[in-house]
């Protein structure tokens, strides 16, 4: 009698098993995402995982589960814990949740473990028992690190180990608050021969620690390697079964990091924590808007501030355009931070609703401050940017531009204007060029010349004169 097959095809983005390999997922419906690697030997569910005390019946805390009325479940605000990092709070929307199972990604050197580190360090303080479980670096160069942020005090532990039994007994043994697992890649479990990294040992490891944090109320972090496109290495399948994915963003030659909500059960996705990578680690910046204009030039053309909205948070920055006559038959066209094909977009808008020739320039836009922004709201500050530097003609360093622009070259309204208005105030700006619909929402703001425009011609006339 034939043995039973010990190997399966599974697809690396939404992690879909199939006893023979197919072009394209049924579930997913994307093509060449198979790969054979052995199948792991199924347990019952009450096998898996630790319950609150300690005794390894999680698998029975769900199968005995009864229903409950939405009457009947107690909300507190000890089901948050403070991070000690305003930014990061907004994020995760308002601190970090118990029992919930929260991703972090980023590319590498960006600084996940560092920020990651100094969380635990924040939380050992407010009297929470940590447990850092590490993979990739030793109990040395762990301390390396922890000496670099600063004196750390209380409940925290370190572990380094990859195999998810131990890390199942030392979590069992601890009942510590809070778990991070630096990183998802280098876990594995021993029924499953495959190796570590791979997708049925990404999968099987995600869904014990998911688990172990349901189960048990523990706040696990997962800190997850990115592939050079920048999402999560492994299986798809990997962030839908958390409850947050966080992203790290920002360039790693430049000093700030960007961390961005890509989902979240627990708050809005919109919102953005900013920091400045410094030599004791990472800083909040809680004044974003006046960090990306730092440095900003005096008098130059193609340099306009606009104000984007990110989640509630208004942010100002300075967009930058450069518009020279082109030396070959096709000019070329450069965007950075920004949509491409908006771009192009909004210079053909120029073409044919404002006559201007710009079939004979190169055209670079950028963001400053290595953002990427793709808020609508930048349409008119764009477009501004273009003309201010094709004139040679700089716009008046105390006004602000937002507005979005449709094909007919007429300016939208925006949302949240009056917060944008008042963020502009704040940093001593005395000018605003907003929609001419959203001035007709808004109140008087003192101390603030406020220009509504109905289309893109009106808002060159009165900005450039």
């Amino acid at each position: 009698m034939a043995k039973g097959k010990t190997t399966a095809f599974f697809c690396k983005e939404c992690g879909f098993e199939s006893a023979k390999w197919l072009g394209q997922c049924p579930a997913c419906k994307e093509w060449n995402t198979f790969v054979e690697e052995p199948s792991g030997k199924k347990e019952p569910a009450s096998k898996r995982g630790i319950s609150g005390k300690g005794d390894g019946t999680a698998g029975n805390h769900f199968l005995n589960a009864k229903p409950s009325r939405l009457s009947d479940i107690q909300l507190d605000e000890q089901d948050r814990m403070k991070t000690g990092y305003e930014e990061l709070d907004r994020v995760l929307g308002g601190g970090v949740v118990k029992g919930s199972l929260v991703l972090v990604g980023g590319d590498p050197g960006i600084g996940k473990s560092t920020l990651l580190l100094q969380v635990c360090r924040n939380l050992a303080a407010d009297s929470r028992k940590v447990l850092y479980i590490s993979g990739e670096e030793s109990l040395k160069q762990i301390k390396l690190r922890a000496n670099r942020i600063g004196e750390v005090k209380g409940d925290l532990l370190f572990l380094c180990e990859t195999s998810l039994e131990l890390i199942e007994r030392a979590i069992e043994e601890e009942k510590p608050d809070v778990v991070i697992i630096d990183s998802i890649q280098t876990m594995f479990r021993e029924e499953i021969s495959s190796a570590p990294g791979s997708v049925s040992q990404v999968r099987e490891s995600t869904n014990i620690l998911m688990q172990i944090a349901k189960g048990a109320g523990i706040a696990i972090f997962i800190v997850g390697h990115v592939t050079k496109e920048g999402v999560v290495a492994g299986p798809r399948v990997l962030e839908h079964m958390v409850d947050t994915v966080l992203y790290f963003e920002g360039d790693r030659s430049a000093s700030y990091r960007i961390i961005r909500g890509v989902k979240n059960r627990f708050g809005s996705t919109n919102e953005i924590g900013v920091f400045e990578m410094v030599e004791s680690g990472l800083s909040e910046v809680k004044n974003p808007s006046e960090y990306m204009l730092s440095g900003r030039p005096e008098d130059a053309s193609g340099a306009v501030v606009a104000c984007s909205m990110e989640g509630t948070r208004p942010m100002l920055l300075e967009v930058q355009a450069l518009v020279t006559p082109t030396a070959f038959g096709m000019p070329r066209r450069t965007a950075a931070g920004t949509d491409y094909n908006r771009v192009n977009l909004l210079m053909a808008v120029l073409e044919k609703r404002c006559h201007y020739d710009l079939s004979h320039f190169d055209a670079y836009v950028n963001i400053t401050g290595g953002l990427r922004m793709n808020e609508p709201a930048l349409d008119l500050a764009i477009m501004m940017a273009i003309v201010s530097s094709m004139k040679d003609k700089a716009v008046d360093p105390k006004t602000i531009i937002f507005g979005e622009v449709g094909l007919a070259g007429e300016v939208r309204a925006v949302s949240m204007a009056q917060q944008r208005v008042n963020e502009a105030k704040k940093l001593g700006f005395n000018t605003c060029v907003l929609p001419e619909i959203s001035l007709g929402k808004m109140g008087k703001v003192e101390g603030m010349r406020l220009i509504g425009v109905g289309n893109v011609r009106e808002a060159i006339v009165r900005v450039m004169g």
